[in-house]
């Protein structure tokens, strides 16, 4: 995927940012949470709809904060799949803080 389309794509999710890591375009993202077992959750849940969608980020974990890194790996830079994935990472933490609310 070009720079260029990559950077449209990055208009339909939120508070995603576009990288260059060894090279290669990637979208990168960084939640922050109250609690370390928090961002565990989180990273479960994410793992799970990873797992769904045969398509696996990139995952650290540190003290209330979790980033997010998304390339598909098999053709060495962004696809499609990865802003699919993103906007359904961006639904869990919505999902999540509409829970928190209640």
């Amino acid at each position: 995927m070009a720079k260029d389309e990559a950077k449209e794509l990055l208009s339909q999710v939120s508070d995603w940012e576009l990288v260059e890591e060894e090279g290669k375009l990637a979208i990168r993202k960084r939640f922050k949470f109250g609690t370390y077992l928090d961002g565990v959750e989180f990273i479960n849940r994410v793992a799970k709809i990873a797992e769904e969608e045969g398509h696996h980020p990139d995952i650290y974990l540190g003290w209330r904060r979790v980033t997010v890194n998304l390339m598909t790996h098999a053709i060495g830079g962004l696809s499609q799949n990865d802003f699919i994935l993103a906007a359904k990472i961006d639904n869990l933490q919505r999902e999540r803080e509409r829970n928190r609310v209640k």
